[in-house]
């Protein structure tokens, strides 16, 4: 689907970053294509045996080690561009994807605040945050689609990015703050999720995304949809449905467990709606949800795909 906010701002579709892993790739495939095809040509010490299940399955792990620890070696020797501190998206992107980048950019010893208690994190113990990189999607909460448009704002400079444990029912916010034109990892608060903005919405939501019998109960009547014209990508269409129709317009992922949450700089308030962004990482997905709290009860009362 295209972008509320348009062209594309967030870190996962920034036209140098992407360009920049996408060479690196290449470097590392080509390295791999020609190792493989020398140790073709090298004579076999012992009689040829068929290749089992097993053997195959042991190659292909090792080689796809050996592929991702090359590459994370690449994209670590690779300096992050300066226009990269300019949105903090992109400077994101890299911060998660570069060890030695994220180092540089944290200031040590980190400063940690749990139940009002102050700790610090050397850079010894430190252990890489790659926050949702790793599961291919990110979530967003906003009050409206207008406080969407921060995302774009290059002169924001404080960005709080907050890892919720749903389950836990904890949340983590690592603070961001621009200094001197870059951006740095300042320290981390540790708090539970009734001390959060969003607390009413995310104990709803945690419930919303483990049951689905809960998940039809909370649906307006009807819900309004938006979504591709299956007969021409580039139009999006209106339409509607009712609860009962729930499983042909359900979103193809409902995170648990763990969400994010990436706080650019708008103000929450006690608001009777929240908007759920499920944003996938360089692959274009999207699903925005627009829940509303009437009478005490959250409703998803629209859903854009």
């Amino acid at each position: 689907m295209q972008a509320v906010a348009g062209d594309a701002a967030f870190i996962f579709f920034n036209h140098n970053v992407m360009m920049n892993r996408n060479a690196v790739f290449l470097t590392v495939v080509t390295l791999l294509a020609i190792c493989v095809l020398g140790c073709k040509d090298k004579p076999a010490e012992s009689e040829e045996q068929e290749p089992t299940a097993d053997t195959l399955s042991v190659d292909t792990t090792v080689r796809d080690t050996v592929t991702m620890d090359a590459m994370d070696s690449l994209i670590a020797a690779t300096p992050m561009p300066k226009a990269a501190d300019g949105l903090f998206d992109d400077f994101l992107f890299n911060f998660t994807a570069n060890k030695t980048l994220q180092y540089e950019r944290i200031q040590f010893p980190l400063k940690v605040l749990c139940d009002n208690e102050e700790s610090h994190i050397q850079q010894k113990d430190w252990q890489m945050e790659k926050f949702f990189m790793k599961q291919g999607y990110c979530t967003l909460i906003f009050d409206n689609e207008e406080q969407m448009e921060v995302m774009k704002d290059t002169t924001v400079g404080k960005v709080i990015v907050e890892k919720i444990h749903l389950d836990n029912k904890q949340v983590e916010q690592f603070y961001f703050e621009r200094d001197s034109g870059q951006w740095m990892l300042t320290e981390i608060h540790r708090d539970a999720i009734y001390q959060n903005s969003n607390e009413s919405f995310l104990s709803f939501y945690q419930h919303f995304a483990n049951d689905s019998v809960f998940q039809v109960e909370s649906l307006d009547e009807p819900v309004s949809t938006t979504m591709p014209d299956p007969d021409d990508d580039f139009t999006m269409i209106d339409g509607e449905f009712y609860p009962e129709q729930w499983g042909d317009f359900k979103p193809p992922i409902l995170p648990t467990g763990v969400i994010y949450n990436v706080i650019y700089g708008q103000k929450y308030e006690e608001s009777t709606q929240k908007v759920f962004v499920i944003r996938g990482i360089s692959n274009g997905l999207e699903t925005e949800m627009t829940f509303k709290c009437k009478d005490g009860k959250w409703k998803l009362i629209k859903i854009v795909n």
